[in-house]
C-alpha cells in the first residue's frame, strides 16, 4: 500500500486528545490550521448507545454506557457522554442515528481466509484435510475449471457474507492466482466488495505454466492498479508456502521480491501456512528465522500453527509476528491445535475455508473460548480428580482475539478498536433482540449470546456496508446482478465437482506419513446414517 495512504490523520488537521475518566474516555478537540483548502467531510453521529472502546493502559475492552460516537470521513472523530457534549463540534449536516439500546463494537478481523472458494459451499461438509488438498485447494483441479467470473463473483459474495456478520477486515491468503486473468478478477472482486481486505497474492509453483516470474509481474500490475483506486480499502500483500520445500533459487527470489516488490509501494503483510507435526507443512517461525526472514518491516502471519514449538512461540514474541488460529477449521479438518492457546499473546483468529462452515468471527471466538476452557478444565480434573477453582479464559480475551489482536497482527493499531482517531470500522448490534434482551455486559452479550441477525449496521472506513439489517453494496456494484451471476457460477462449479471421483487414498500420505482411521461416531444404531 502507498505509504501516504497510511497517514493516521489529514496533514492539515492538528488533533489534541483530552484523557478523561475511564467512564468518559476521550473527547476530541480539533485545532484547525488551514494549510490547504479543506473539503467538508461526511459525518455520522451515533447517539446514546453503549460503546465497546479500548483502554490502552490496561489493554482491555472498556464498556461505556450512554455514549455518542462521531464519525468524520473515515475516522472516529469523537466519543463523548451523550448528556454532555462538551467541546465537541458537530457539523450541521451530520447524519444523526439513535443508538439507544444498541451496542457499538469495533469491526471484527479475520486473519486467515481463502475468499475465492465460495462456490464450493456445502459440498464439502464432511471433507478431510487430505481430501481438501486433492479436490479444493490450489493443487487440485481448480485452475483448469475456474474462470475469471468464478473468481470475481465468488470473492465479492464471500466478502459480503463477512460484512453481513460484522467482519470488516479480512486477511486473504489468495491462492486462486492461477493466471493473470483469474488473479485480476479475484483482486477486483476484493475491491468491489467494499470490505477492508489485506489481499495476499499467492506466489506458488503450479503445473500450468504460470511461472513465479509471471506471478510477480502480475502482482506489480495489480499493485499499481490499486494505488490508482482512490477509495480502495484493499491492501496488497504476499502469500507464500514454499519456505520449506522450494529451491534456494526460488526462495531467494521470493524473499527479495517481498522486500522490494516495486519502487512505489511496500507490501502490507506476508502470510504462510504452518502446520507441523504429521502434516509436515513446516513454514515455521524457526525456519524463517534461519532464513533471516523473520525480522521484517512488514507483518508475517503464520496460519494454524497446529504443532508450533516453544521456540516458535519465543520467536513470535521476539519479532512481533503473529499466529492465526482458525478454531473451526482445525476441528473440522483434524489438524487440531494442541498448543495454540499458549501463545495467545501473539495470536488472532481466522476462518480459513469459509465454504465448509461459518464465516463469522463471533462463532470462531465462541468456539475457541469454550474449547480452550474445556481443555484446561480437563487438565485439572485429570490431576487426581481435582475440581477447577477458576475459569481458564474470559470473554474479554475472546473478544480481543477478533478485534484488537487481529489489528496488531497486521500492525494496524488504528483497526479493531473504537477510539478517537481509529478507522471508522463499526458494527452496531440490536441490544433489544430476543437473545440479547436483558444484557448487562456488552462483551459477554456479543461473544456468548449474539448471532448475525442481531447486526443492524456495519461501517467500513466510514462507509455503510450494512444499513438497517440489509447489505449496502458500493455505488458501482449491482448486488442483485452479482448474486445471480454467482449462483450461475456456483451451479456450474458444483456440477463439475459432484461428477468428479473422490480421491483413492493409499496406506501412506504424499509425505510418507501413514493414514489412520478415526473411530466413527453415529446417532443411529446399526448401519447408521452414513455420509
Amino acid at each position: 500500500m502507498i505509504a501516504s495512504k497510511r497517514q493516521p490523520f489529514p496533514t492539515h488537521i492538528m488533533i489534541r486528545l483530552q484523557p478523561l475518566t475511564r467512564s468518559k474516555l476521550y473527547i476530541l478537540t480539533l485545532g484547525l490550521t488551514f494549510i490547504t483548502p479543506i473539503i467538508r467531510a461526511a459525518s455520522t453521529l451515533f447517539e446514546g448507545g453503549t460503546v465497546i472502546s479500548f483502554d490502552e493502559s490496561f489493554q482491555t475492552p472498556v464498556v461505556l454506557q450512554n455514549m455518542s460516537l462521531l464519525v468524520t470521513d473515515d475516522r472516529i472523530a469523537a466519543i463523548f457522554d451523550s448528556d454532555s457534549q462538551g467541546d465537541v463540534v458537530i457539523p450541521g449536516d451530520t447524519e444523526r442515528i439513535s443508538a439507544e439500546g444498541k451496542i457499538l463494537s469495533p469491526g471484527f478481523i479475520d486473519t486467515h481466509r481463502h475468499g475465492w472458494q465460495t462456490a464450493f459451499k456445502t459440498i464439502a461438509s464432511n471433507t478431510t484435510l487430505t481430501e481438501y488438498a486433492f479436490r479444493y485447494g490450489e493443487d487440485s483441479p481448480v485452475e483448469s475449471n475456474f474462470i475469471p467470473d468464478d473468481m470475481y463473483f465468488g470473492q465479492i459474495v464471500g466478502m459480503w457474507e463477512s460484512l453481513n456478520a460484522g467482519v470488516t477486515t479480512v486477511l486473504d491468503h489468495a491462492h486462486g492466482t492461477f493466471s493473470n486473468e483469474t488473479s485480476t478478477a479475484y483482486f477486483k472482486g476484493s475491491v468491489d466488495s467494499g470490505a477492508r481486505v489485506f489481499w495476499c497474492y499467492a506466489i506458488h509453483d503450479i503445473p500450468n505454466g504460470y511461472s513465479i516470474s509471471d506471478q510477480m509481474a502480475n502482482f506489480q500490475e495489480l499493485a499499481h492498479m490499486n494505488s490508482d483506486i482512490s477509495n480502495s480499502t484493499v491492501e496488497m500483500g504476499i502469500a507464500y508456502d514454499g519456505f520449506s520445500t522450494a529451491s534456494m533459487e526460488e526462495l531467494q527470489s521470493v524473499m527479495e521480491f517481498t522486500r522490494r516488490p516495486h519502487r512505489t509501494s511496500n507490501i502490507s503483510a506476508l502470510t504462510t501456512h504452518y502446520l507441523g507435526g504429521p502434516w509436515i507443512s513446516s513454514n515455521s517461525p524457526q525456519l524463517l528465522n534461519t532464513l533471516n526472514f523473520l525480522n521484517t518491516s512488514f507483518p508475517i502471519v503464520f496460519s494454524h500453527g497446529s504443532f508450533l514449538t516453544t521456540n516458535d512461540a519465543l520467536l513470535l514474541r521476539q519479532f512481533n509476528q503473529y499466529l492465526s488460529i482458525t478454531p473451526e477449521s482445525e476441528m473440522h479438518y483434524g489438524h487440531t491445535h494442541p498448543h495454540s492457546a499458549l501463545v495467545q499473546d501473539q495470536a488472532a483468529l481466522g476462518v480459513d475455508t469459509h465454504f465448509t462452515y461459518s464465516a463469522d468471527m463471533v462463532t470462531q471466538a465462541r468456539l475457541w473460548l469454550q474449547s480452550t476452557r474445556l481443555k484446561y478444565y480437563g487438565q485439572v480434573i485429570d490431576q487426581n480428580w481435582k475440581i477447577p477453582s477458576n475459569n481458564p479464559m474470559s470473554v474479554n480475551q475472546a473478544f480481543l482475539l477478533i478485534t484488537r489482536s487481529g489489528a496488531l497482527s497486521l500492525r494496524r493499531p488504528d483497526l479493531g478498536v473504537l477510539t478517537v482517531g481509529a478507522k471508522a470500522d463499526i458494527v452496531v448490534f440490536d441490544g433489544n433482540s430476543p437473545n440479547l434482551l436483558g444484557w448487562s455486559d456488552a462483551v459477554a452479550a456479543i461473544i456468548l449470546h449474539s448471532n448475525v441477525g442481531d447486526i443492524e449496521q456495519v461501517m467500513v472506513d466510514g462507509q455503510w456496508r450494512k444499513r438497517d439489517g440489509k447489505l449496502v453494496a458500493k455505488e458501482n456494484v449491482n448486488r442483485d446482478e452479482a448474486n445471480q451471476q454467482f449462483l450461475k457460477s456456483a451451479r456450474r462449479i458444483q456440477g463439475i465437482w459432484k461428477d468428479m471421483a473422490l480421491p483413492v487414498l493409499g496406506e501412506d500420505s504424499q509425505t510418507g506419513v501413514p493414514f489412520g482411521m478415526a473411530l466413527v461416531q453415529d446417532v443411529v444404531r446399526g448401519n447408521g446414517t452414513g455420509y
